[in-house]
């Protein structure tokens, strides 16, 4: 417990907005997009669970530009 409470809430918080941001676009993406490389359950799952890389592998790697 000792850890959570050195942690500077004025640091974290920006760092969670910006992780929920992409998260929310990149679902929205995902479901408005046709084709992914790689099945979109998958790419939902990487997106979700996958904290602040997810988003950004999905934008990287996942997405197929026609």
């Amino acid at each position: 417990m000792n850890q959570i409470e050195g942690i500077n809430i004025a640091v974290l918080a920006p760092v969670l907005i910006i992780n929920l941001i992409l998260i929310i676009v990149a679902v929205i993406d995902l479901v408005r997009v046709e084709n992914t490389r790689g099945p979109k359950w998958l790419w939902a799952l990487i997106i979700l669970f996958v904290n602040l890389i997810g988003p950004i592998l999905y934008f990287i790697v996942g997405r197929r530009n026609n």
